[in-house]
């Protein structure tokens, strides 16, 4: 009897596999395939870089880290083609603490409205994390680019849940050696400058399949750069751009301070 029952178990058809639905929820994917995201992508200016973020271009709503050796190895020059797509289209664009003034001329070159422009400086990383929520959840802003040398990665959660309810885009620059770190950025690129002008990008977290290698992209050099340091002095000023500064004793009180234009 017991020979029987173990033989009849043995012919029993096997429990099929359940099938997975050819559509997933944004925060669901294969690990072979590109991933995807309920806000319409912004194009990065890039046809290379398109085809390998998820979607097609940048993504909103998600924090966006690159990862840099050192501020200024062009990474406004990376992102102008968008920035110029925002602008032109009367969405604002803010900057939280960079660590050095962008030339407004050359800001204009590329084809950013200056106008549309805010310039935040801050000088306590509390107060940078504070003013990066703050900003993220607001829904008046077509991308925000903030300088963030050092953070926690519970801040970095903060602002990735701060991002989500928003609509913009979102790009944190961090320090390179930051990158074996931990990050619950969904999209994570390693900028190096390349030959030529051009920069190295490598995406090394996304959601799809891993990235083979580096792309090499050409980045615009705005003429008025090539000029020499006397002739750059006379036109736009930083002055042209709304700058404010975060004073925030508590969390609770916040005052913003316009800052006085820098002497000619």
């Amino acid at each position: 009897m017991a020979a029987a029952l173990h033989l009849s178990r043995s012919l029993a058809p096997p429990v099929a596999a359940p099938e997975i639905p050819p559509s997933l929820p944004d925060a669901v994917w294969r690990a072979d395939q590109m991933g995807s995201y309920r806000s319409t992508p912004v194009p990065s200016g890039y046809q290379a870089l398109d085809r390998e973020l998820p979607n097609g271009g940048w993504p909103p709503s998600v924090l966006i880290e690159l990862l840099m050796a050192q501020p200024g190895i062009g990474e406004l020059r990376l992102l102008a083609p968008t920035l110029a797509r925002l602008t032109q289209t009367d969405k604002t664009v803010i900057l939280l603490g960079p660590p050095h003034i962008p030339y407004p001329a050359a800001l204009e070159e590329l084809g950013i409205r200056l106008k549309k422009l805010i310039l935040i400086e801050t000088d306590k990383p509390a107060d940078r994390i504070w003013a990066i929520e703050q900003t993220l959840k607001s829904a008046s802003f077509g991308a925000l680019l903030c300088w963030l040398p050092q953070a926690r990665t519970d801040h970095l959660r903060r602002l990735q849940l701060a991002a989500a309810g928003g609509e913009g885009l979102s790009f944190v620059f961090r320090p390179l050696n930051t990158q074996d770190t931990s990050s619950p950025a969904p999209l994570r690129i390693v900028c190096q400058p390349a030959k030529a002008g051009r920069m190295s990008v490598e995406l090394i977290k996304r959601r799809g399949p891993v990235h083979a290698a580096p792309l090499i992209l050409p980045l615009a050099i705005p003429e008025i750069l090539r000029q020499p340091l006397t002739n750059r002095m006379s036109g736009t000023t930083i002055s042209d751009i709304p700058t404010y500064a975060v004073d925030r004793p508590t969390l609770a009180a916040t005052a913003a301070r316009r800052r006085a234009p820098l002497p000619a």
